[in-house]
């Protein structure tokens, strides 16, 4: 498991507003999964919320309604390989956090699992929009706790020590953007 440190949640929407690609984990019962998601974003600062789209068709979609939560993590440069696995396969007849070879450990408040080597981790409990979720298939999340490898994500920034520790940002056909260096105006 990469170091972390909690992220105070009224400034958890940092860890996701520059647009990256997370890994959506979910669990219920004895059954975990994840999945990749291009397609999500922070919503909400005081109490925080996030969305991400979940197809209707994956086993994520089918824990995620069961347990009413799940976990956004970050995924590294460094993992890149995984995100693209784990977007590209289901879940169904398979452990694939197992299959992928993705490490785990517990969350601190939900049940899904944390992606070992991620850069953040934001830990949700689903806010019930049943017209949004079936209509569009977009989930909103209560951000409960909120957590980032210390290395890259401090005092409230993004500081990224090398290539392979930016977040990344999936475009299509196996294509994907690391995140580029800041700077401030």
């Amino acid at each position: 498991m990469s170091r972390r440190i909690a992220v105070p949640l009224p400034r958890a929407y940092l860890l996701l507003n520059h647009g990256p690609t997370v890994l959506v984990s979910s669990a219920h019962g004895e059954r975990r999964n994840v999945m990749a998601a291009a397609w999500n974003m922070a919503l909400d600062f005081d109490p925080p919320k996030v969305a991400v789209v979940i197809d209707k068709s994956t086993l994520t979609r089918e824990l995620v309604e069961a347990s009413g939560e799940f976990v956004l993590n970050v995924p590294s440069r460094k993992i890149a390989a995984l995100t693209l696995a784990v977007g590209s396969e289901s879940g169904r007849g398979i452990d694939k956090i197992a299959k992928v070879g993705a490490g785990t450990t517990a969350a601190g408040v939900v049940k899904a699992p944390l992606i070992d080597d991620c850069l953040a981790w934001l830990e949700c409990r689903v806010i019930p929009e049943p017209h949004i979720q079936k209509t569009y298939d977009l989930f909103l999340g209560e951000v409960v706790a909120a957590w980032a490898d210390p290395e890259v994500f401090s005092n409230g920034r993004w500081h990224f020590p090398d290539g392979e520790r930016r977040s990344i940002h999936y475009l299509a056909g196996g294509s994907f953007f690391a995140t580029g260096e800041p700077f401030q105006v």
